[in-house]
């Protein structure tokens, strides 16, 4: 697969199958990650990877403190703002409707949309989780680079024939996390991801993700 390719398939699958990732194919997707580039290559990222036993103990924290509606806020992190501007809540509310009309979740069905949100909390049953931090000390230019070490990441992974879903979901349900991974507490929580092989049957996986044109984004001067 050439990096076309890679970049043009690569999205955000939620269903995957049972099948197991081996722990070298996972190490050979962050031998390439880890040629992300950096700020004066202050290389800021952590990586936290969790299989088997582990990640089923994080799952069953994480999953009955959902239950108990013990989720901290975005807001907590400054992950993300206290309030969406019109362009972005659109973006959001679009991406949202169009996976729950896939599965047939109708707008106030309260119940499903809630078993849908947890569906987060499994990996989207991908049998390999996992956590990416930084320095908590590190200011904005510094989660931007693990931003491009987590491209990087999945543009690897789709190079291996797998798939992966990038998930701020578990910024805000972070103890469990720390206390299986052993993450040291000057870290913080800047994504987790499922990776993992695509579930084809799933309708959620036909999901495409809509994109502004380029001339709406990217403005040429002197060419």
């Amino acid at each position: 697969m050439n990096i076309e390719e890679a970049i043009k398939t690569r999205r955000s699958v939620r269903a995957f199958t049972d099948q197991e990732v081996p722990e070298n194919v996972v190490k050979k997707i962050f031998e390439l990650a880890i040629r992300a580039p950096s700020g004066t290559n202050t290389q800021p990222w952590h990586a936290y990877t969790c299989a088997g036993t582990i990640r089923e103990k994080i799952i069953t924290d994480v999953s009955k403190l959902f239950d108990a509606g013990l989720a901290d806020k975005y807001e907590d992190y400054e992950y993300y703002p206290p309030e969406w501007k019109d362009i972005h809540k659109e973006r959001r509310r679009k991406i949202g409707w169009d996976l729950y009309g896939l599965l047939g979740i109708k707008k106030g069905d309260r119940v499903r949309t809630a078993i849908q949100a947890k569906r987060n909390f499994c990996f989207f049953d991908a049998p390999v989780g996992i956590f990416f931090t930084t320095d908590a000390y590190l200011a904005r230019g510094s989660w931007s680079d693990v931003g491009l070490f987590m491209q990087t990441f999945m543009l690897a992974a789709r190079a291996e024939g797998l798939h992966t879903c990038p998930q701020a979901a578990w910024i805000t349900f972070q103890g469990p996390i720390f206390k299986h991974l052993q993450i040291p507490s000057d870290q913080v929580i800047v994504s987790g991801m499922a990776l993992g092989y695509e579930d084809t049957n799933a309708v959620e996986n036909t999901l495409e993700s809509e994109r502004e044109p380029v001339d709406q984004v990217v403005k040429f001067y002197g060419f």
